[in-house]
Order: C-alpha cells, then sequence, then structure tokens
C-alpha cells in the first residue's frame, strides 16, 4: 500500500466530477508516460480536457493538500520505479488544443511543440522549425526554455497563461505573464523557478513560405535523425551543456560510449543520450547518470548537470 492509498472518497469523487469517471485512473505505470519507458506506478492519474478543468482540478488537489506532478510528454523525467506519490495530472492528448490567430498561434500545455510547429508551417507562419523535433510539450517548453539548433522557446513565446499555486490547503489563481517577465535563459526561467504551473501559451511568428519553412524542417530532422538515437526510449539530451564544452564529446572523451548499466546504456550513437536497451528501469538510469558524472569529473573536472528531472525516491 502507498502512502497516499488513503484518497477519500470526497477527492475521488471531486475529481470525477470535474472531468469524468473515465479520466481518473488508479495505480498507472509511469512507463506508459514517459519516453524512458520507465517508472512505477502513479497513485492517481488525471486527464483534463480544459484550462477550466485543469485549473478546477489543481484547486482540489491543493486544497486537499495532496503531492501534484504535472506531465506533459514525460520527455525529461526519470521516473523513480516506485512511482509517484499523490496526484499527475497528464496534459498530452486530451488538453492540446491549438488555434491560429492571425500571425500567432495559441496553444495549451499538453500541445506537442512539433503540432504546434506543423500548424505554423501549414499557415506559413516561421519561427517553430528548430523546435518541431524537440520531444516536448508546449508547457514543457515554457518551463525549461527547450531549444536546439540556436532556436529557444523564448524566441517565439509572446506570453504564458500560469497557475500559481496557492498555499497549501488553498485554491491558487491564474495569471498571464508576458515572455519579457518570465526571465528565460539556458534551460530556466520564472515558471521552473517558481513551481508555476503553464495552462496555455502564445506564440508570436513571422509570415515566410511555406516550401522555405518546410525546408528548413527536413534539414533539422534530417540532422536529428543521423546524429541522434531517436529509435531507443530515451529523454533526450540526458545532461545540461556544461559552460565552455559539450556534454557527448566530454562524455565520449571519457571512454563511456556504449557503458551500460542493467539496460540503460550511454548511446554509441551519441554519448549525451543515455537509453533504454529494452530492460532498464529507473535504477539502472540513475546509476548510470552517476557513474557518467563521476568519470567526467574524475577525468576532466568538470561537472555534468542532468536535465532529467528525477521524480520519487530512488
Amino acid at each position: 500500500m502507498h502512502e497516499y492509498d488513503s484518497f477519500n472518497e470526497e477527492v475521488l469523487g471531486a475529481l470525477g466530477a470535474v472531468v469524468g469517471a473515465d479520466s481518473v485512473l488508479m495505480v498507472e505505470p509511469m512507463r506508459e508516460h514517459t519516453t524512458f519507458r520507465v517508472g512505477g506506478p502513479a497513485d492517481v492519474m488525471v486527464f483534463p480536457h480544459s484550462v477550466e478543468e485543469l485549473v478546477q482540478v489543481l484547486n482540489i488537489v491543493s486544497v486537499a493538500q495532496l503531492p501534484i506532478t504535472v506531465v506533459g510528454n514525460g520527455s525529461d523525467l526519470l521516473v523513480s520505479d516506485r512511482g509517484i506519490r499523490g496526484v499527475v495530472v497528464l496534459l498530452r492528448d486530451t488538453f492540446a488544443t491549438i488555434r491560429l490567430e492571425g500571425t500567432k498561434i495559441y496553444a495549451e500545455a499538453g500541445a506537442l511543440l512539433r503540432d504546434v510547429a506543423l500548424e505554423a508551417a501549414t499557415a506559413s507562419l516561421a519561427g517553430m522549425e528548430g523546435l518541431w523535433g524537440i520531444p516536448a510539450t508546449v508547457g514543457g517548453a515554457c518551463h525549461m526554455n527547450a531549444g536546439a539548433y540556436g532556436y529557444q522557446t523564448a524566441d517565439v513565446l509572446e506570453s504564458v497563461q500560469v497557475y500559481v499555486p496557492g498555499v497549501p490547503g488553498e485554491k491558487g489563481r491564474v495569471q498571464e505573464i508576458a515572455v519579457a517577465e518570465l526571465a528565460m535563459g539556458y534551460r530556466q526561467s520564472r515558471i521552473h523557478d517558481e513551481n508555476l504551473i503553464v495552462l496555455s501559451a502564445r506564440f508570436a511568428l513571422c509570415p515566410d513560405t511555406a516550401e522555405d519553412i518546410q525546408a528548413r524542417m527536413a534539414d533539422f530532422q534530417q540532422r536529428r535523425e543521423e546524429k541522434q538515437p531517436l529509435e531507443m526510449p530515451s529523454a533526450g539530451s540526458t545532461f545540461k551543456r556544461p559552460e565552455g564544452y559539450f556534454a557527448g564529446k566530454l562524455i565520449m572523451d571519457a571512454g563511456l560510449r556504449g557503458v551500460r548499466i542493467g539496460g540503460a546504456q550511454v548511446s554509441e550513437k551519441h554519448c549525451g543520450f543515455l537509453v533504454n536497451t529494452g530492460t532498464a528501469r529507473a535504477a539502472d538510469v540513475d546509476a548510470l547518470i552517476k557513474h557518467v558524472q563521476d568519470e567526467v569529473f574524475r577525468q576532466f573536472g568538470v561537472t555534468l548537470e542532468p536535465e532529467v528531472k528525477r521524480i520519487g525516491e530512488f
């Protein structure tokens, strides 16, 4: 039995009344909802369908003083084999509306960056091309200012609508914040620092020809396919780029290419990625992260900071 197996009927009933009973799952395996394909069960998982439903769910959980974890694509998460206590709110799929507004695009937090970029390309709007292959939702991209190939979320983000948590036992509030007020830097933002929860975002883009936009997207996709182990479960780049270095090269130069612990392996295709060979547990990935950090520091005196967020007890 988990610590939060004592969910009372009142809380479960309140959640079900908001999102529908079929959208509240008990003991749901997180390996089905993370790109690493590892992780134990969530005590309760909820699937909201609108901003209004999401805010109500967050308020219910806050008032009940239960732990809450908001998950988008699960692409930057390492969930413990013991799972996640409390309530997991999954935004992907059921909370993914994308709407064109002239040269701007509105997207709910669960929309995939890929889908937003494709919507932009169809409308001959440029700016999302470098982001489209990042396996993240809009909420996750805003949370960490996701980026690649010289592009970053902050470049095209105009504003976000966020849920600002209240004190334990009280409801939070909804606030619109302009990108200039988000203090977005390399893999950081106020959203991350202040534990804000993204509800939706608005992107400001520029007109261009569909052919040129699609050509850039195809170029970025080809680069990813040539250099990244897209065919294997992973969380994308495992480590942040240390100042003055590249994490993948440091790991390769440390002689760690292909090194395994259990079912987790340093990718032979790109050493900046740790991959699941098919049998990995979260504990294997966690141990391999620590081994890589120790070896790189021992050999080069450089500290590698994980991009991957650990959740649960390891």
